[in-house]
């Protein structure tokens, strides 16, 4: 059975929570938190976008956050921080082909801050986002992806669950041109 239906996702008022993060719409008072970890050599390259060199560059993300409504900002409870965030994204580009071509699903995206690497926070928040997307709206399946040389990106997508699909070539924000692996997770809820 092929799905035509085509689904809205936003970020919402209800937050989504986990044992230790919030995750939310951002707000303006997020700016110094966001400018933070988005400021760090590094961060932002592993996801192809250049590190924020002024303020001004997080106040401009921030704005196309909350007005597009596609980001949870992932804030950490014992701290009321917000150390990364994770994307939402429609998928322009059929890199999984035709079987998925007529089917709903979303890119997801994820970065966060450097101090919090390496103490599951993201696999932990993504996997939230995951059960969400897939209970509440249904999508029929979920993508991701990262640059080949990104290894810690790497060992969350496969920790989730997500399989390897396939590797293309992918233009960055740097007007370069990287090797990328796709993973897609199937909906586990849903029957055909």
């Amino acid at each position: 059975m092929k799905r035509k239906m085509r689904y809205v996702f936003e970020v919402s008022e209800k937050n989504l929570e986990t044992e230790r993060m919030i995750l939310r719409p951002w707000k303006n008072s997020d700016l110094h938190d966001l400018y933070a970890y988005a400021s760090v050599i590094g961060v932002g390259e592993m996801a192809g976008w250049k590190h924020h060199k002024k303020l001004k560059d997080s106040r401009a993300v921030l704005f196309n956050f909350m007005v597009n409504k596609n980001v949870y900002a992932i804030e950490l409870k014992s701290s009321q921080k917000v150390i990364g965030s994770i994307g939402v994204e429609k998928i322009y580009n059929n890199y999984l082909g035709y079987q998925y071509k007529k089917l709903s699903g979303r890119e997801l995206g994820f970065v966060l801050n450097k101090d919090y690497w390496g103490q599951g926070l993201v696999a932990e928040a993504v996997a939230k986002v995951v059960e969400h997307l897939f209970e509440s709206f249904k999508f029929d399946y979920l993508l991701c992806a990262h640059f080949k040389n990104n290894n810690q990106s790497k060992r969350v997508i496969e920790k989730l669950g997500f399989n390897y699909v396939k590797e293309i070539s992918f233009p960055t924000l740097f007007n370069l041109q990287e090797r990328a692996l796709i993973y897609v997770k199937d909906n586990p809820n849903l029957v055909y």
